[in-house]
């Protein structure tokens, strides 16, 4: 008998260990952090696209 998940909760907590928050640092990530966004948005796209084939 399968096994149906009907929720998943991701949750995540990033710490930055060295404890400085300067400008120039979260600029720098802006772009990994777009280029996570988008590679999670495909991701999404790819299984509610194999979900509606089934």
């Amino acid at each position: 008998m399968p096994v149906e998940i009907k929720e998943l909760i991701i949750r995540a907590n990033i710490v930055d260990g060295n404890g400085t928050d300067s400008e120039s640092e979260i600029e720098g990530n802006s772009g990994d952090q777009q280029a996570i966004i988008t590679a999670c948005v495909a991701q999404v796209l790819k299984i509610l696209e194999r979900k509606q084939e089934r």
